[in-house]
């Protein structure tokens, strides 16, 4: 059997990472979408705006704390 070196075997994982992260990035940007139309749930607090990010960035912030799950094991 073959060894491989931990740097080429990280390079590996992360072109993996990526291209699940091609893969699942339109599935994100949809539920993301769809949840900037529902209500808020958030509690405002007298004199703060809640920190918003964009549709893309919640969508890239979903996916990337979702794929991890796919590596573990």
């Amino acid at each position: 059997m073959r060894t491989m070196v931990p740097t080429a075997r990280q390079h590996q994982e992360e072109i993996q990472f990526r291209l699940i992260l091609a893969a699942t990035y339109p599935f994100f940007l949809a539920a993301a979408a769809v949840n900037r139309f529902r209500p808020a749930r958030e509690v405002a607090r007298p004199g703060m705006a809640p920190a918003r990010r964009s549709v893309f960035g919640e969508a890239r912030a979903m996916a990337v704390q979702a794929i991890p799950f796919a590596f573990m094991g």
